[in-house]
């Protein structure tokens, strides 16, 4: 089968479209390979992508209408898997109109080029949950109300959730969103917690802990988190009358993690203890995430497996490796 994975330079869609190539996929990848962070990086992840047969990278804007539906009529992908975006909470606030391209813009050129395409029966997509805002019910469920986002990253993604409904509403399309809890693991983001507490602390350099520490995520594995993916891909079509084939899902650990263990996991795993600069909450960020994925795991038998013990010290000896130090 074939599939095109959008945003496949990015953390989750380099991981993603690597699994399927693993299984002998045809798998089409395009990224705008944008200075959100380090290009380089970015360039690496493709790197390890091409390596592999079967692996196609196109590099493109998918703000720019008409780009992704002429690359689907050339290469006619069955799956698709929308995974590019403008990612960051904090950022929002500095830079508001790239969500609105990115996100907004984006997600409709590609709703639209698979609603005119003849060969893609189902689209997984990102949303996030950050959607849930501060609700205080934990877990976060599907049901919950998430009219009430607290910052624009957020509110963008629940624009996506909408805009897709709706087309599947109109247009019978088949659709999957996953909102997606702290993701971390091998090649992640440089703008995150994993990666920004290691390099400090490798350095010697103060961390920066916000709301004092009194802080929990739902911190899930890549390799966990690319199982739902490929999951939510693979699932047969959506039928059923209109908005029915159009369904969310929670896709995270299901087990909230202190922040605090969580720095005492990266301090064991590169055997130094971190200086902490204890802070404020931050604009946009919120207490705690915590994700019921009952519904997910009994549609698509998603059961995340990787500890925190475990998961960081693969993130930390990959980072020591990427970087030279030993």
């Amino acid at each position: 089968m074939s599939y095109l994975v959008t945003g496949c330079a990015g953390f989750i869609g380099m991981h993603t479209a690597k699994r399927l190539l693993e299984r002998g996929e045809r798998v089409v990848g395009i990224d705008s390979l944008n200075d959100y962070y380090e290009v380089a990086l970015k360039r690496e992840r493709v790197a390890e992508l091409t390596a592999s047969t079967g692996f196609r990278f196109v590099e493109g804007d998918l703000a720019e209408q008409g780009i992704l539906s002429a690359l689907m009529g050339e290469e006619r992908p069955r799956r698709m898997i929308h995974l590019a975006a403008q990612p960051g909470v904090r950022y929002s606030l500095e830079n508001p109109h790239a969500y609105i391209q990115s996100n907004i813009v984006g997600h409709l050129n590609v709703l639209e080029a698979v609603r005119h395409s003849d060969t893609v029966e189902h689209l997984a997509y990102a949303s996030s949950s950050s959607v849930y805002g501060a609700n205080e019910a934990q877990p976060f469920s599907e049901e919950d109300r998430v009219d009430s986002p607290v910052s624009l990253y957020a509110a963008t993604k629940r624009a996506d959730e909408l805009m897709s409904r709706t087309y599947s509403h109109l247009y019978g399309m088949s659709q999957v969103g996953l909102r997606f809890f702290t993701v971390y693991g091998p090649w992640g983001r440089p703008d995150m917690a994993p990666w920004l507490f290691t390099k400090a602390i490798l350095a010697g350099d103060p961390i920066k802990v916000f709301n004092h520490g009194e802080m929990r995520r739902d911190f899930t594995y890549i390799d966990d988190i690319v199982s739902g993916v490929v999951a939510a891909a693979d699932m047969p079509a959506l039928r059923g009358e209109g908005a029915e084939r159009h369904r969310v899902y929670n896709i995270g650990n299901n087990r909230p993690e202190r922040l605090m263990d969580f720095i005492e996991a990266i301090e064991a795993a590169t055997g130094r203890k971190a200086e902490k600069i204890m802070l404020p909450m931050q604009p946009g960020d919120v207490f705690e995430t915590y994700a019921n994925i009952d519904r997910i795991g009994a549609d698509l038998g998603f059961a995340p497996t990787t500890s925190l013990s475990e998961g960081i010290p693969r993130f930390v000896e990959w980072y020591k490796h990427r970087h030279g130090i030993t």
